[in-house]
């Protein structure tokens, strides 16, 4: 019997060992060293390539007249002190480009410089950058959710100012453009003015609309009535949801 319990609990630990993991379906990429962070969601490695990773929103720098964002310069840091000088492996789950040729991936440590780290979801979970997901590269993203609600929950990083705070829709700056977080409560559905979209959906008590691309058209029909969390690009009170998970359903106000 003894044999028997021991064995069993071998055979867990190794199945436990051998489970998938986030990236395990991707498609492996270039590997290089990190010989630069431009901030804390772009890195470039020594082979030239810049690499933009998925799935993630870190704030960005400042460029001619655009003042940095707040939280960059700590940020850029946050990936600096993570993976400055070591070497990665990037993992693709769809489009691998942009249009300024950099990569577009997840990016895990691979040397013995220290930890194994995934780069995305270390950004996310040490508050040092937010969760944004494009239908075409969305491979992956869903765990980064996860991590961002307890990063919210225990304010770590970012989550700690006052400029990160989730507002009401309602309580939008107006004019107000940028990838902002919102909360509402989703008051009706119209058939779409927006371009691509499938329908537009109405906050109470503001002007917003959230364009419901093809991606996340369940969400037409499903979100009337309820309290939800809304990510997205913010231009002309209109907020384009490309994709189910930029979208959540809450039923208590979010941190």
């Amino acid at each position: 019997m003894a044999r028997a319990t021991a064995g069993f609990w071998i055979l867990t630990i190794l199945a436990a060992c051998n489970a998938a993991g986030p990236l395990d379906g991707l498609e492996p990429g270039e590997r290089g060293r990190v010989v630069r962070v431009v901030d804390g969601d772009t890195i470039v490695l020594d082979t030239g390539q810049s690499v933009r990773l998925v799935g993630i929103e870190a704030p960005s720098g400042g460029y001619k007249e655009r003042e940095p964002q707040f939280y960059h310069t700590e940020s850029k840091r946050m990936m600096e002190d993570m993976v400055l000088g070591r070497e990665v492996q990037l993992h693709y789950g769809g489009l691998t480009r942009d249009r300024y040729d950099r990569a577009l991936a997840h990016a895990q440590t691979v040397d013995a410089l220290g930890p194994k780290l995934w780069l995305n979801a270390e950004m996310v979970k040490r508050g040092g950058a937010r969760v944004r997901v494009y239908p075409d590269t969305a491979a992956a993203n869903a765990p980064l959710l996860e991590f961002e609600r307890d990063a919210r929950r225990q304010e770590t990083g970012l989550w700690r100012a006052m400029q990160y705070r989730i507002p009401y829709a309602r309580d939008l700056p107006d004019p107000f453009e940028g990838f902002q977080l919102v909360r509402g409560h989703v008051v009706d559905m119209q058939g779409a003015d927006g371009y691509g979209a499938v329908c537009d959906l109405s906050l109470e008590d503001s002007p917003l609309k959230l364009h419901i691309q093809t991606a996340a058209a369940s969400l037409c029909q499903e979100a009337p009535g309820h309290m939800v969390l809304a990510r997205g690009y913010v231009r002309g009170n209109e907020m384009e949801i490309s994709h189910a998970l930029n979208f959540e359903f809450v039923e208590t106000p979010t941190h």
